[in-house]
């Protein structure tokens, strides 16, 4: 018998984290870890628009990651899961940081602020920024409200979203698109 997708238990506004607590779908957790699902499915989402192998390759690793992310967000921190869960680790943050500056490497050096666009995948590659920004503003938020948050969830979804920033540039770059620049307007 296959297993149905709907159990009916949250029809009254409840959800279980892993280790069985309930709490309202409105928890700063479920808050979280909904928005890196939500991450998780736009990366998929440009990992589909980009042509660049190594991009496509790093892409699949983080939403790996993302899933590690969301079951430690999902875990309640005063009870033991029952399962064995991923973990998050320092070399998941360093091969970020790795692609990070070998795409910078190949970039034009920086010299104004840039605007979002140019380009379909690039644009997209940017509103995937700003969900995880969002997702990590959302953990930051947990950290000062004293719910417990691993620290390496808010350093990888930073370093994340600096990756992101460089490959909309780097996807920029490689198509021969021109980087949109800010000129604002004064006075």
């Amino acid at each position: 018998m296959a297993l149905k997708i709907y159990t009916k238990t949250g029809d009254d506004g409840t959800t279980s984290l892993i280790g069985g607590t309930k709490v309202p779908k409105s928890h700063f957790r479920i808050e979280a870890y909904g928005t890196v699902d939500e991450l998780n499915s736009y990366v998929g989402l440009c990992r589909d628009l980009l042509t660049d192998p190594s991009a496509r390759t790093i892409l699949s690793e983080v939403q790996d990651r993302l899933f590690t992310v969301g079951s430690s967000l999902a875990c309640d921190p005063e009870k033991a899961p029952g399962m064995a869960l991923p973990d998050l680790k320092e070399e998941d943050i360093h091969l970020l940081e790795k692609e990070i500056d070998r795409m910078t490497e190949l970039l034009p050096a920086m010299k104004h602020f840039i605007l979002p666009g140019g380009q379909v995948a690039v644009s997209h590659l940017h509103v995937l920024r700003c969900i995880c920004r969002r997702a990590e503003r959302c953990c930051v938020r947990m950290q000062y409200e004293g719910i417990a948050v691993d620290e390496l969830v808010v350093k990888y979804l930073n370093r994340l979203s600096d990756y992101l920033f460089v490959l909309a540039r780097f996807t920029g770059h490689q198509s021969g698109v021109e980087e949109i620049i800010w000129k604002p307007r004064i006075g």
